[in-house]
C-alpha cells in the first residue's frame, strides 16, 4: 500500500520468532507484521507505566523527606559559606 511515511524492515530472528509466535495466542487471525506492531504498542505502553511509576515514586520519596533537615543549619549559613569562596 503506497504511503508517504516510513517503513521499518526487521529481520525475524528465532528471538523475534519466538515473541511473534506468543504474540499469535494472544492477538489470533493478525499477520506477522500486525502481530510486530502489537507487540511494539505493547512494549511502548509498559515503557511508559515504568516511567511513570518511577516519576510517583520518585515524587512520594520527595515529599517523604521534604523537610528532614529544616533546622540542621543556622541562619545566614549559606551567606557565611559564600563570603568564604574567592571572588
Amino acid at each position: 500500500m503506497p504511503t508517504a511515511r516510513p517503513r521499518h524492515f526487521v529481520t525475524e530472528t528465532d528471538d523475534l520468532a519466538a515473541a511473534l509466535d506468543a504474540a499469535a495466542t494472544r492477538w489470533p487471525g493478525l499477520s506477522r507484521a500486525q502481530l510486530l506492531v502489537q507487540l511494539a504498542l505493547e512494549g511502548h505502553k509498559a515503557a511508559q507505566h515504568l516511567h511513570d511509576e518511577r516519576h510517583r515514586r520518585r515524587h512520594a520519596a520527595v515529599r517523604e523527606h521534604s523537610g528532614a533537615l529544616t533546622g540542621a543549619y543556622p541562619t545566614g549559613y549559606l551567606d557565611r559559606l559564600r563570603e568564604e569562596w574567592p571572588a
